[in-house]
């Protein structure tokens, strides 16, 4: 059925005039769920490829075979429909059918970064409550070290080399110090789990098993949100799909693409643009463990990509390395990058290189995550996030009066559409902040708009911190920090660096008699956040700015580290 059309509250929406031939203004969205999209392109495209891993290749038909018996060995588990089941996998084969496996069985899935540390995994685990996990053999046992009252019933391991082809996992066993050290990086012992193959071996499940709806919860993905520590963002599987089809109209795609997963899947970017964008369109997705120019400039003589999502660090590395390599970059058509600023010098220098386009887009996990994004045509604009995608409105509001700002003056962006989530798992007052007025979604950035429709950010009133395409929730960090006994207080900040990036400082109030060690107060949070959470520079300060109620005041600490001449 049709979306409700988007009547915005900027007027009439100049941007659909920069729109490309065939980009609806408003979509037409099914009454189905993401299982009915996958098994829409499973009989359509049976015989084509559906993932590529170290060269090794899953046929749609395979892959469909694979999701039905998964699902069976979950369902033997206890998974019901409406159950959270975590998965804690690196980009690999098994992740996919993993996902859509979970939702067979009208599931929730809940991703996670499998780099985590054991307090980190261990706040989500509390929050969702999931009894099942499907997790990479290497971690399994920081998930099964988690308290018992978690009542975790089933860790399923994955053993990632088993996807790879067999002269890979030959050439993996071979009595040599390099392919003992690639061997431990891939994989390890997981006693007291259940392994991945014998839920493949199961029988497929039952074809009247009910499938999910289209306003079924499907995804608990984590973000810091606007602020705060990280919360579950509810998404439904029509939100998901929602995007994955405004993807596919955008950039005018076909089975015929080749989609390479350089980003996390358990990030939201990761996950839209390669498991359900490239899944919608009965494409090959090209899968990557971790983001690394060498996999990708080997995975380009075997199949080179058509679409390539990544973060602005991404595109510099690997033209850097093609560059030293001698390596041709040609023919990857459409570039799309999103989650930090991209510099215009790096778009120049790209399409250059490969003769294709590459676009900034905006997105945020609570929107599925995409909002807008440059169109593929002539009037795409470097240093701009784009115009709204189809069926998604949206108002510049003051973000103290929630008033509409008089045309042409900047305020926070406000966002409605079918890719709006549900609220945060739990979080109801959250939820109310975030979620107001008929489903209009506050941002928290501040943007400002030209008279084509164009978007450009100009400031954040969330005070997370984006780095590398993360999100690091200050508050985060600052607890870290005060476990620490030299630590008395601490505020986090984000700080650009030369090619935009932001980095994670900390400002720290020392104990009476403690001295400033970076190291040692670095090792300290490793133990307790992941590595890209970990401040790069950590700065000794006498007390830190706040407000009359004690609040600490991040964006005047900010301030005075780059007044003082903080280098980062």
């Amino acid at each position: 059925m049709p979306a409700e059309p988007a009547r915005d509250l900027l007027g009439a929406r100049p941007w659909t005039a920069s729109y490309d031939p065939g980009v609806p203004v408003d979509l037409e969205l099914p009454e189905t769920s993401l299982v009915h999209m996958l098994e829409r392109s499973v009989a359509r495209n049976g015989a084509g490829t559906a993932l590529e891993f170290f060269g090794a290749t899953t046929s749609y038909a395979v892959l469909g075979r694979q999701v039905e018996r998964v699902a069976e060995g979950l369902r033997r588990l206890g998974v019901q429909a409406g159950d959270r089941v975590a998965i804690v996998l690196p980009n690999c084969p098994q992740h996919v059918v993993a996902f859509y496996a979970v939702l067979r069985l009208g599931a929730v899935v809940v991703e996670h970064n499998p780099l985590y540390t054991a307090a980190e995994l261990r706040h989500q685990f509390e929050d969702h409550g999931a009894r099942v996990a499907i997790v990479w053999d290497k971690v399994a046992g920081r998930v099964r070290s988690l308290p018992a009252q978690l009542q975790i019933d089933a860790v399923v391991s994955v053993d990632i080399t088993a996807a790879m082809p067999r002269s890979v996992r030959l050439a993996l066993r071979l009595p040599l110090p390099k392919a003992r050290a690639s061997r431990d990086q891939l994989t390890g012992p997981a006693p007291g789990t259940v392994p991945w193959q014998r839920l493949l071996s199961a029988e497929p499940l039952a074809v009247d098993h009910p499938r999910p709806t289209a306003h079924d919860l499907a995804l608990l993905q984590y973000t810091s949100g606007t602020t705060g520590l990280p919360k579950g963002a509810m998404l439904t599987h029509r939100n998901l799909e929602s995007n994955a089809t405004m993807g596919r109209h955008w950039l005018d795609s076909s089975e015929d693409e080749v989609v390479y997963g350089v980003l996390p899947l358990f990030h939201a970017f990761g996950l839209t643009l390669g498991v359900t964008f490239a899944m919608s369109l009965g494409a090959k997705l090209v899968l990557f463990p971790t983001v690394s120019t060498d996999l990708v400039l080997k995975a380009m003589k075997r199949s080179r990509p058509t679409v390539l999502p990544a973060v602005p660090p991404v595109y510099q590395k690997l033209l850097d390395a093609a560059e030293e390599r001698g390596a041709d970059l040609s023919g990857i058509t459409v570039a799309v990058s999103g989650a930090m600023t991209l510099p215009v010098p790096l778009v120049e220098r790209w399409e250059h290189a490969t003769g294709g386009v590459l676009i900034e887009g905006y997105g945020l996990t609570e929107c599925s995550p995409l909002v807008a994004c440059n169109p593929l045509n002539d009037s795409r604009r470097a240093g701009s996030i784009g115009i709204p995608f189809p069926s998604t409105q949206i108002r510049l509001v003051d973000p103290e009066t929630s008033e509409d700002v008089p045309a042409g003056e900047e305020g926070e962006l406000w966002v409605r559409g079918p890719q709006v989530f549900q609220g945060y798992w739990k979080r109801p007052d959250e939820t109310a902040r975030t979620l107001v007025e008929d489903g209009w979604l506050r941002t928290g950035d501040i943007v400002a708009v030209d008279e084509d429709g164009f978007l450009r950010v100009v400031d954040r009133i969330k005070e997370v911190v984006i780095t590398g395409g993360f999100n690091v929730a200050p508050t985060e960090v600052e607890n870290a920090l005060r476990l620490h006994d030299d630590v008395e207080d601490a505020a986090v900040v984000g700080l650009p660096d030369p090619r935009g990036n932001e980095v994670v400082v900390a400002a720290v109030v020392l104990a009476p008699g403690a001295r400033l060690d970076e190291q040692a107060l670095r090792e300290h949070c490793y133990a307790e956040v992941t590595r890209y959470k970990v401040p790069r520079r950590i700065v000794a300060v006498e007390d830190l700015p706040r407000t009359m109620l004690g609040k600490t005041l991040r964006r005047k600490v900010r301030e005075q580290l780059q007044e003082t001449g903080v280098r980062v």
